[in-house]
């Protein structure tokens, strides 16, 4: 196929009238100024990149600062290198200013300071995702590109005055959108950045307090908006980037992997993206719960407090009181005194952090009855020999394991009697197992909770040996200052200014002698985005929150591809989890599935769930839903794949099917949130019955942008 080639076009033959110079000259100029710019950033970083990398070796804050500089510069260098000219987007003029406006992934500014591309996400750039005709937003005009090997392919023109139609080619409403849903898709999620439509900007650019529920049916766009709003988030809000940043949670490893180059596409590198299992280190092994009602127990919030009230047994200060024998006296220590040293725990400190607290009022409240001469340090190291003593705290406030508490729910019934008395004799039959340790999805949020609650078992003990090699590190360099002091025998004895108490802080840098390594995902977080949020229970909204103390959530679902059913609303279901402000935003339209695919498939929730959202679409493919043989599955995949060099299929339903690399094999549960050219299911009516096998039916079905085909063994 022949092309038009000029500068930063390059346009297909048929589209020769765009390759009008007229039409190309102002952009063909802007590019080059851009392109200029852009070697001078990438020289200007990697000189920077290797400054940083070739620096003396540091330690502790310093050390600290230079990995968070070589992140950010190597992050910034690998956006620029990933995109060049790409990065722009579009272009808007005004009505009222003739000059356009380039928009772009990033800001960027010549070595004047003049502005070259407006990040998208900047106020400014609204009206180029917002406008409509019938609300330009202040535009005479809108320009898109679409780019190719980082040449523009095509572009689309769109006007908003009757004076606006001069000097434009491509004057087609949403032809640039309607365009790109056509394309074929690929293993990751395409880049729509360009083509995002206003009722998803709009939601894109909301507030972020309280909670936002984004409804949408399939192919509505709810995915692309939720992590266009994490970027957008953390551009527009300082107070997420000062408070925790924004974590971002999918529904399983496929979504992630599919949507991983989204965001680093938007310039954004610090979200923190997982899914429910990633929050718990027992989730990657974690099986699937196989007796409905057992999961139906676990998904309550109230028996997750189960683990409140187990934790709050082994904080029980001994009843009786008792003598503390030293070496100086005895003292006596009543039941109230003990009171008053588990009262010094700070609410907010895990179990096993809080314990040294506890141990150290304990401590006081022995010391302040002693004798004033008797030396305080020895006094407590005294204590600390003391048997009896150290015996009866070990019982009363002993270290815990998160996850052994959790198998002690299941595998006594009488403690977890004590901990959720309001079960009855079955249940708590039904819920002990022969393993307690044998993890099931529906365990995590109680395994969440106790590591909460109780901290890592480790912490105290590495937090112990941390104060011991400081105390060894400053007794070190106190005997090399008062070796330095004793031979100084200069004039001013300039050595004495090493007894200061400043000089001798900074000496010791305690940052560098830490070695825990830190949960990335244990927050706090200021934001959490959910997708797929329909499918989470109660007990599992319960480990978000507790990573969100401000209760800022973006929630984007679809009731009716709930596996389980969803009968409530979505204010009362989040209104009984704890989220409180919520707000709500509706998508309907289904830029995705073509309207024949969506025949087949409306009929197919409806059946189950007569009010579901079932959205529009936009679009036909002109491709009836196909139907055949089990039978006749290699042969037909052969025949796609031969006809089209690109895209990607899917075979859902047939566990046996080996994937290859453009046709992938996907349980109905495991496709929530992908697309596929072709979408081929498997005996769907073997996908279940009832609302959870009409969901996963309707699931599959809206994965197709191009194609489906159904096939029966029959």
């Amino acid at each position: 196929m022949t092309s038009v080639t000029t500068g930063a076009f390059n346009l297909p033959e048929h589209l020769a009238a765009k390759a009008d110079p007229m039409l190309i000259v102002g952009d063909e100029q802007h590019f080059a100024v851009i392109a200029e710019r852009l070697e001078q950033l990438v020289a200007g970083l990697t000189e920077r990149l290797d400054v940083q990398r070739k620096a003396a070796g540091r330690a502790g804050q310093q050390a600290l600062e230079r990995d968070l500089e070589i992140h950010r510069l190597t992050a910034r260098l690998r956006l620029l290198r990933r995109f060049g000219l790409d990065l722009c987007l579009g272009r808007i003029v005004a009505a009222d200013d003739p000059e356009p406006v380039y928009l772009g992934r990033i800001g960027l500014t010549d070595g004047a300071g003049d502005r070259l591309l407006l990040d998208w996400r900047a106020p400014a750039a609204g009206p180029f995702f917002g406008a409509t005709h019938a609300n330009p937003m202040g535009l005479a005009s809108r320009r898109r590109y679409r780019w190719t090997g980082r040449r523009v392919s095509d572009y689309w023109d769109e006007v908003f005055t009757p004076d606006g139609l001069e000097g434009h080619a491509a004057l087609d409403d949403q032809s640039a959108f309607i365009a790109s849903l056509g394309s074929s898709r690929s293993p990751r999620m395409r880049d729509v950045l360009s083509t995002i439509q206003a009722d998803q900007d709009a939601i894109i650019r909301a507030g972020s307090r309280g909670a936002l529920v984004v409804d949408g049916g399939p192919g509505t766009g709810k995915t692309v908006v939720a992590l266009h709003r994490a970027a957008y988030l953390l551009y527009s809000d300082a107070r997420l980037a000062r408070g925790g940043g924004v974590l971002f949670v999918g529904p399983h490893p496929a979504y992630l992997a599919y949507v991983a180059d989204v965001l680093p596409s938007l310039g954004e590198e610090s979200v923190q993206t997982c899914t429910l299992r990633d929050l718990v280190a027992e989730g990657a092994m974690a099986a699937s719960e196989t007796a409905p009602d057992v999961a139906g127990l676990k998904s309550s919030a109230q028996l997750v407090n189960a683990v409140e009230s187990a934790v709050r047994l082994y904080e029980q200060p001994p009843a009786a009181g008792m003598t503390v024998e030293t070496h100086w006296a005895d003292v006596w220590l009543s039941a109230d005194d003990w009171a008053d040293a588990f009262d010094a725990a700070d609410p907010g400190v895990p179990h096993n952090e809080a314990r040294d607290e506890v141990w150290e009022e304990l401590v006081g409240i022995l010391i302040d009855r002693h004798d004033e001469d008797v030396p305080r340090d020895q006094l407590r190291r005294s204590l600390l020999r003391n048997e009896q003593l150290t015996s009866t705290f070990d019982r009363a406030w002993p270290l815990l394991d998160p996850a052994g508490l959790v198998a002690d729910l299941w595998s006594a019934p009488d403690f977890l009697r004590r901990c959720a008395p309001w079960l009855k004799t079955d249940e708590v039959r039904m819920l002990q197992r022969g393993d307690p340790r044998a993890w099931t999805v529906s365990d995590l949020p109680f395994l969440d909770a106790a590591r909460q609650r109780i901290g890592d078992p480790e912490e105290p003990r590495r937090r112990h040996r941390l104060q011991a090699a400081i105390a060894a590190e400053r007794e070190q360099r106190a005997m090399v200052m008062d070796h330095l002091i004793s031979a100084d025998d200069s004039e001013m004895l300039l050595m004495s200014i090493l007894r200061g108490q400043d000089l001798q802080n900074t000496l010791v840098d305690d940052t560098s002698l830490a070695s825990a390594d830190t949960d990335l995902l244990a927050g706090p977080f200021a934001h959490v985005i959910v997708d797929e949020a329909q499918e989470l229970t109660d007990a599992e909204w319960q480990m978000l929150l507790r990573r969100c103390p401000s209760r800022s959530f973006t929630v984007v679902g679809d009731r009716a591809q709930a596996r389980h059913g969803f009968t409530e609303s979505w204010q009362e279901r989040l209104g009984r989890v704890g989220l409180r402000n919520i707000g709500s935003a509706s998508l309907s339209i289904n830029y995705r599935t073509p309207s024949e695919v969506m025949a087949e498939a409306e009929p197919v929730i409806r059946a189950a769930i007569p009010d579901a959202n079932v959205p529009t679409s936009v679009r036909s493919s002109g491709i009836p839903v196909g139907y055949g043989s089990t039978s006749e599955l290699g042969a037909m995949l052969d025949a796609w794949l031969a006809v089209h060099a690109d895209g990607i299929a899917c075979v859902i339903g047939d566990p046996t099917f080996e994937p290859t690399p453009r046709v992938r094999s996907l349980s109905p549960a495991h496709v929530k949130g992908l697309e596929f050219d072709l979408v081929v299911l498997v005996d769907p009516e073997t996908f279940g019955t009832g609302i959870e096998g009409a969901v996963d039916r309707y699931v599959a079905m809206t994965r197709a942008t191009q194609q489906l085909v159904i096939l029966t063994g029959t």
